[in-house]
């Protein structure tokens, strides 16, 4: 296995952008964790409000509900930016509308870094990728080129929104070429910000809620590390 290069550490703000509420959490959680302690600022931006992720909860009652879990998941690592587009969960369309609407978010937040979920077919060996991390990990990378050419949206110059060019872009991905370090605080941060998306866990297993967070934190954070598929 090829040794991972450390991950770049010379930058201030950074740009999540995923599709759902949770996403974050699933492994990226320990990093941001340890960037903010470090004195960085770190934005969310989540494409839905991922109303049709619980099986037997409509959708109109299940989006207030996942907001407000990934609200309280984002006070637990000491995130304070926090925007939702209202795009439909499940049936995120790629196209140039995402894009701008990515592009916009990367300009007004003005990062060094974006991070976005894997966009490839596969999660994992012989895991299918849904088709929302598909669509929003390619209109992402996508939206990092947009953001930086005043021509692609130059209806978001009239929104008083200049171009900007983000110095990275990082892929929580199968393949990771960067390791961030991350300590057991981090981890920790990052156990509690899962567990706050008790509603949703719950209706995926009958395991307790903080063991489900812990588990899946640990499966994120082996060796003390988040990997990352660096591009810049």
């Amino acid at each position: 296995m090829t040794e991972l290069l450390e991950f770049p550490q010379d930058w201030q703000r950074a740009l999540v952008i995923v599709a759902h509420p949770d996403d974050p959490e699933y492994g990226m959680a320990a990093a941001v964790a340890e960037w903010i302690a470090a004195g960085k600022h770190i934005s969310y931006v989540l494409a839905t409000r991922g109303e049709a992720g619980i099986a037997g909860l409509a959708p109109e009652e299940s989006a207030p509900l996942r907001s407000m879990e990934q609200e309280n998941a984002c006070a637990r690592v000491g995130v304070t930016d926090l925007v939702f587009l209202d795009h439909p969960d499940g049936r995120i369309e790629e196209g140039l509308a995402l894009r701008r609407d990515f592009a916009r978010e990367i300009r007004r937040a003005r990062p060094d870094l974006v991070l976005t979920l894997n966009h490839r077919d596969e999660w994992g060996p012989g895991q299918w990728n849904t088709a929302d991390h598909r669509a929003v990990g390619r209109a992402v990378l996508d939206a990092v080129g947009d953001a930086d050419n005043e021509w692609i949206f130059p209806e978001l110059l009239a929104e008083r929104l200049p171009r900007h060019k983000a110095r990275w872009v990082a892929v929580m991905s199968p393949a990771p070429t960067h390791a961030q370090k991350v300590s057991q605080s981090s981890i920790d941060k990052a156990v509690a910000s899962l567990a706050e998306h008790q509603q949703y866990l719950m209706a995926l297993s009958d395991e307790s809620v903080v063991d489900q967070a812990r588990q899946q934190t640990e499966r994120a954070t082996v060796g003390g590390v988040v990997g990352f598929e660096l591009y810049g």
